[in-house]
């Protein structure tokens, strides 16, 4: 089960595994959208070769990401497969799908 420090340790760390050279002149807002436990509503910015990660709503997201806090503990820590979760209807998204493809490598791993 997540809890919020958990989900909020995820958050923090995501500025950090941020790679502005494979990220260059992207401006986009992803919107994350956690359900349950240790759930709630967090925001990251990308713009100018930076990365800023907010709590709550995003005004205009490019792209929303909905699932459960358990479920995106899994998916960020390389636990569960964000492929998996989509086609089980476990992680839902809403706006520029393509750009779900394309986010994941402007972030490095682990």
């Amino acid at each position: 089960m997540a809890d919020s420090a958990a989900v909020q340790a995820i958050f923090d760390e995501i500025p950090n595994r941020f790679d502005a050279d494979k990220a260059k002149g992207v401006n986009k807002t992803i919107q994350w959208s956690l359900t349950g436990d240790g759930g709630g509503d967090w925001n990251v910015n990308i713009a100018d070769g930076s990365c800023a990660v907010g709590e709550g709503a995003a005004a205009s997201p490019n792209i929303t990401m909905t699932l459960a806090a358990d479920d995106f503990v899994g998916l960020m820590t390389g636990a569960l497969n964000g492929q998996q979760l989509f086609m089980s209807g476990k992680l839902k998204i809403s706006g520029d799908m393509m750009l779900a493809m394309q986010m994941q490598n402007w972030f490095r791993q682990g």
